[in-house]
């Protein structure tokens, strides 16, 4: 499955979701990339659009391998077995610098707007693609903190493995594929994956809830 850019992938899974478009719904985009998927997601199902801000913690012999993620109250979701080499002192100081900068996100993406009240309804959880898994668990973790109905997450791309793994933690998973021979990124299974900046998201989320 190769997506001509994310609107497309988001397109996809709106035509999956169908079924929620009568239900008392509101999706939750994991920025940035997830934003434009949650967008159409939204749109097609008349929901609102609102924000799960999750930030990695990567292992500091190399950033960008993720050794944990983090979303905004929830623990820290962390592959174990490196975390017993880099120390429980190196693990906190990063988890407070990392909930720094998720308030800083949210600040720059809504300012002083709240989150939705989900107690109840279905959350539709959305990004662009799953790799490791440790960001959406860290999501879903944080959605049941705030006792939805239902929690279903949608992701157009997913290893097998993982898709097995998340459907044992909400009440769906939704994707347009699951791949037993995952290519390594996300990134992949896209023609067009340019990065999604700030000013894009805050555009997005406006037009998305006028």
């Amino acid at each position: 499955m190769l997506f001509k850019n994310r609107t497309e992938a988001g397109k996809k899974l709106a035509e999956l979701l169908s079924d929620h478009a009568s239900e008392d719904v509101i999706v939750y985009a994991l920025p940035r990339g997830g934003v434009i998927l949650g967008a159409e997601i939204a749109k097609a199902l008349h929901a609102p659009l609102d924000l799960i801000i999750t930030k990695k913690i990567g292992h500091p012999s190399n950033p960008e391998y993720a050794v944990c993620a983090l979303a905004e109250d929830g623990a820290p979701i962390c592959n174990q077995s490196e975390l017993e080499m880099l120390g429980h002192q190196w693990l906190e100081e990063e988890k407070h610098k990392a909930r720094e900068e998720i308030q800083r996100r949210r600040e720059e993406y809504v300012g002083n707007t709240t989150q939705k009240d989900i107690k109840g309804k279905t959350a539709i959880i959305v990004d662009d693609g799953i790799a490791t898994g440790l960001t959406m668990i860290a999501s879903i973790e944080e959605m049941k903190l705030h006792e939805p109905k239902e929690i279903v997450v949608a992701i157009p791309i997913v290893p097998y493995l993982t898709s097995l793994k998340l459907e044992g933690m909400v009440d769906k998973v939704v994707y347009v594929e699951a791949t037993s021979d995952f290519l390594g990124a996300v990134g992949a299974y896209y023609e067009d994956f340019t990065q999604v900046d700030d000013d894009e998201v805050k555009r997005i989320l406006k037009e998305v809830n006028k």
